[in-house]
């Protein structure tokens, strides 16, 4: 263990001496950026890039406490189930290493956060756009040159507009965006324009009317549906710690002596083992599911 944390401290020295003028931090956390962006995939970097123009993104600081969070909680933990400095240190590191898929997970549901808003604005644009020009194309090249879209949708709608044209309709428009954006207020909208394409621009006032106090309450819905999610997201994340928590109860009943005791059995190091792994895996998943699952509609 001594010659472990020798070598640990030549290697942060040399970096340190190797990398004059700049924080080890920064030069561990570039290279580590470097090795990363080799293997991340193209709709990350997409997603990661929209995510700093909306200013959402973990600044270099924010990033080093979540890191010393993960691995001091980690540490504990494990030394806590085993009193062994390797396998807290091994631990330690594996919280660690989770950290950019965690970020993944969050940049994905703050993406599809936008993405909804920027589809609910095009939504009700464009049915406030088509009472003013009575023509579908018009009123998506009304929208388009309007700057309330951003991309990826103001280009979406522009390839829509493209499509128009070139088709001489907007069956292939419509198909194109119902497929790209899934939602139920899109293929709503999409449907009635349709049908007014269909039947002859008659007396649609009050129908795209209700069709906009429609989209109010769906984005009501979805907002507060996010709080509450949220909400119950802090409240998972302190109830699957405090699992963690269990052994120390464990370790008031039967003392810690006798439990130390015990790890000396390999049977009983397998079972602890599996306990911590369990509940990890219940925490990430419960992550992954708060994420993905951003209950736009």
């Amino acid at each position: 263990m001594e010659i472990i944390l020798i070598g640990v401290i030549i290697i942060f020295i040399v970096s340190y001496r190797t990398k004059r003028g700049e924080s080890v931090y920064k030069f561990i956390s570039t290279q580590a950026i470097n090795t990363y962006k080799k293997f991340e995939p193209y709709s990350f970097k997409v997603m990661r890039e929209r995510v700093k123009d909306l200013g959402l993104e973990y600044t270099p600081i924010q990033y080093l406490f979540q890191v010393i969070i993960f691995a001091g909680l980690a540490g504990v933990i494990s030394y806590l189930y085993f009193y062994n400095l390797v396998v807290t240190i091994v631990y330690a590191i594996l919280a660690v290493s989770f950290i950019p898929y965690i970020t993944y997970l969050r940049c994905k549901r703050q993406y599809s956060e936008y993405i909804f808003e920027q589809v609910q604005v095009y939504c009700t644009n464009t049915i406030m756009e088509f009472a003013t020009t009575q023509a579908f194309v018009k009123s998506l090249e009304g929208v388009a040159e309007s700057g309330v879209l951003e991309e990826p949708v103001l280009s979406d709608v522009k390839t829509m507009i493209a499509l128009s044209y070139e088709k001489g309709d907007i069956y292939d428009s419509i198909k194109y965006m119902d497929t790209k954006y899934p939602y139920y207020m899109v293929k709503n909208m999409h449907q009635l324009f349709l049908q007014v394409t269909k039947e002859g621009a008659k007396d649609t006032e009050g129908t795209f009317e209700n069709m906009l106090s429609d989209i109010d309450i769906l984005v009501e819905g979805v907002y507060r549906d996010r709080s509450e999610r949220a909400r119950f997201h802090k409240q998972f994340l302190t109830f699957g710690i405090a699992l963690y928590g269990m052994i120390a109860l464990i370790q008031l009943l039967i003392s810690s002596e006798t439990y130390i005791a015990m790890l000396d059995n390999t049977f009983i190091k397998i079972i602890i083992h599996a306990i911590v792994i369990i509940n990890s895996w219940f925490l990430l998943s419960g992550e992954k599911y708060y994420n993905e699952n951003v209950g736009a509609e």
